[in-house]
């Protein structure tokens, strides 16, 4: 993407309007659908306003929760509903019947092909099957007189009739969840246990009891005997879910959703009385009521009004961000990314809100991880706007809950101020104990003033602890995700930078040992002058971390690291020698980004330079060529200037630091005196023209660069015989 094209999108004011306008009509969206929004009421609690008359007659409306409880208990008293099929029971005799002569015809016909015979009689498949088995079964069954044989099969008969006059199921009794059935038999309808019918288990073993007791005990005729029933039985009690389905539906129906009227101008709450249960059910009916009566233009009238609410809710942060957060209000991503808390805590409370439970479930709505992702984020100060704002959306959300409100402000406002000051990822947790202590005090607050009971205090405990384990631990996961999405740079990822097992400043101290320690010291130069003015001071020590890190690709072209050795630029032209010297910047950005440094702290890599001049070499290049030869704006860094305090101080800490140690009597005269004429010259070259510094600070960063820097160069008395330790070798050596 064309860079003038990224930053016209990142700072366009229509997608400003547009995040900010999504995220009003997504919250209103999730306000109480039909509802006249006036307070919320709690039992408990006093009722200050005027004596609230009703405008109107309404049903007054179960609790939800008790409404469902009742439609559950009319749906059990449902039982299965099974159709009796009276033509299976015809159509099955019948057949076994008729397949009954066709078997005797066919065992006194022993000399014909069984074919042959199958064909004629039209002897069914299993049928036939069957008397294939019987005419080899062992001599002394084969051996059977016809009309034996005929009163053997005249069993299959009584048999089947004998099931079919009790009945059978076309499931398991284990398919069936109640222990009685609904059986339908024409007009008639009657409930009866399950198990007075046959399922598909019972009626096998009431078979095989049979064949045994008046058949006999050989195997082999059971076996076959009952292949034959069993293929000839079907089920003639029919479970319908369809009807099942619609009497489920016709008992539920049936329950009253009201438990009585409210008569228009009859009088619901008085003033000052306390709300009951019973008062707080006729309230949120009128509210229903008030909600259903009012036509398109109420309730465009209402949908309007609560956009106006949720906008001037937001409007404050608005203000508070344009004035005082420019650069937040300038990227749309970090705009985009504070819209997308705002809505996620507002959907959760919405989907919260929605459960039918009398638990105060409200509480695992977790504003406090909005509350910590902002103030690590961005600062304690967003942090504690945007725990209000969000708290005064879901209070809304909730019904204009001022109660829920005041709760989350605290709790949310302790949880945004444990984290001000992060230090590690692990202090996160820390926050649990502030979470639960700012739920706790205020659930004891608001159940004293409305006499809540202990236990349902104790309750409210228990949820309350769940938000504050919860909540710390879904800042910690998210807030991973948030940095590497939206290529934010937290506090946590500077202070993961500060350590020395990072790969770039274990390569920078292993071959550039002098660009090493300068860099170590000019990290506590800025961030000392940094807390002085109240700039970022982790970012500042960052920043000069990682300032010089392409040093570390040649650090031989630098006269810090050039303990032993000569120095290079003695033998090169100067032009060479600038040329190694800009290069160590673009190396070094390239590294940077190469290690997914973030943008933040790669600035500082050119930033510290700015345009200034690379003074030794131009007046090399001087001498060597003559003065109008030589093109000054050749030999300046390509920039850009500093643009923040941070990279100004980082600026200043370099020149400051690297001069001072050059000196050989560093006295602190000739340090003060170093440090003024140092900045100076950056301020009259124009340097520190786009940095937001002051004079005043100007003057605390002079003083606190002093008070360092005369600390690392001050005197010492020399030891006993030092001049003998300085000159001669150790003889044992």
């Amino acid at each position: 993407m064309d860079p003038q094209l990224k930053i016209k999108l990142k700072e366009s004011k229509r997608i400003k309007i547009l995040i900010v306008l999504v995220t009003i009509i997504l919250i209103v969206m999730m306000f109480p659908k039909g509802e006249s929004i006036e307070s919320e009421v709690t039992i408990g609690s006093v009722w200050i306003k005027d004596d609230l008359i009703a405008s109107t007659t309404f049903e007054i409306l179960k609790n939800k929760e008790q409404f469902e409880k009742e439609k559950l208990q009319a749906s059990s008293k449902i039982f299965p509903i099974f159709l009796r099929d009276n033509s299976i029971t015809a159509i099955t005799i019948d057949s076994i019947k008729r397949d009954n002569k066709n078997l005797i015809n066919i065992i006194a016909r022993t000399n014909s092909s069984n074919i042959e015979l199958q064909n004629k009689l039209f002897l069914s498949d299993q049928s036939f099957t069957t008397f294939y088995r019987l005419r080899y079964l062992p001599n002394s069954f084969r051996e059977l007189k016809t009309n034996t044989l005929f009163g053997i099969l005249n069993h299959a008969v009584e048999l089947l009739n004998r099931i079919y006059q009790r009945g059978l199921l076309n499931v398991t009794y284990n398919e069936i969840n109640r222990d009685s059935v609904s059986v339908r038999d024409g007009k008639f309808e009657r409930i009866f246990p399950k198990e007075l019918y046959f399922d598909r288990y019972s009626v096998n073993k009431f078979l095989d009891e049979y064949i045994e007791n008046n058949i006999g005990k050989n195997s082999e005729v059971i076996e076959a005997f009952s292949e034959y029933l069993l293929y000839h039985l079907k089920p003639n009690l029919i479970y319908s879910f369809e009807l099942t389905s619609i009497a489920i539906a016709d008992a539920k129906d049936k329950v009253p959703r009201n438990v009585g009227i409210v008569n228009e101008n009859e009088r619901i709450v008085a003033k000052h009385d306390r709300i009951t249960p019973d008062v707080k059910l006729k309230i949120d009916s009128y509210r229903v009521a008030k909600g259903e009566e009012t036509g398109f233009w109420g309730r465009f009238s209402q949908n309007l009004g609560k956009s106006i609410h949720v906008s001037i809710i937001i409007l404050l942060l608005i203000i508070y961000i344009y004035l005082f957060r420019k650069r937040i209000y300038n990227d749309n991503i970090k705009i985009l990314l504070i819209s997308i808390i705002i809505l996620f805590i507002s959907f959760l409370t919405f989907l919260i809100y929605s459960l039918n439970v009398s638990s105060p479930v409200e509480f695992l709505v977790v504003v406090p991880v909005a509350s910590m992702l902002l103030t690590i984020i961005f600062d304690s100060r967003i942090g504690f706007y945007g725990t209000v704002v969000v708290s005064l959306i879901v209070g809304g959300l909730r019904g204009n809950d001022y109660v829920f409100t005041i709760m989350n402000i605290v709790a949310g406002g302790l949880s945004a101020y444990t984290v001000r000051d992060i230090k590690n990822r692990t202090q996160i947790f820390r926050s649990f104990f502030f979470i639960l202590v700012g739920y706790v005090i205020s659930i004891i607050a608001f159940g004293l003033e409305r006499f809540a009971s202990f236990d349902q205090m104790t309750v409210s405990f228990a949820f309350a602890a769940s938000n504050a384990l919860i909540s710390p631990v879904f800042t910690y996961g998210l807030i991973i995700f948030i940095e590497r999405i939206f290529k934010i740079t937290t506090e946590l990822t500077l202070l993961e930078l500060t350590d020395f097992n990072h790969p770039l400043l274990k390569e920078l101290a292993r071959n550039a040992t002098g660009t090493f320690n300068h860099s170590m010291i000019m990290g506590t130069l800025a961030e000392t002058a940094s807390e002085a003015i109240g700039a970022n001071s982790i970012l500042c020590r960052v920043g000069a971390y990682y300032h010089d890190i392409g040093k570390s690709l040649d650090p031989a072209s630098f006269v810090e690291n050039q303990i032993a050795s000569e120095n290079i630029h003695e033998r090169l032209k100067p032009e060479k020698s600038l040329e190694l010297i800009l290069n160590h910047v673009k190396k070094g950005i390239e590294i940077a980004e190469q290690y997914n440094i973030p943008k933040e702290v790669v600035n500082f890599i050119p930033m510290h330079h700015g345009t200034m001049v690379v003074t030794y070499f131009y007046e090399k290049a001087k001498n060597l060529y003559g003065e109008n030869n030589v093109n000054i704006d050749d030999y300046r860094y390509p920039g850009p200037k500093p643009d923040s305090k941070e990279t100004a101080i980082v600026m200043l800490a370099d020149a400051c630091e690297s001069t001072i140690r050059s000196l050989t009597n560093a006295d602190p005269e000739k340090i003060e005196n170093v440090i003024n004429n140092l900045i100076s010259a950056r301020i009259d070259d124009g340097q520190l023209d786009n940095a937001p510094l002051t004079f005043k600070d100007i003057k605390k960063i002079k003083e606190s660069f002093f008070n360092i820097l005369v600390g690392q160069h001050h005197k010492r008395i020399k030891y006993p015989k030092q001049e003998e330790l300085e000159s001669l070798k150790d003889e044992k050596l």
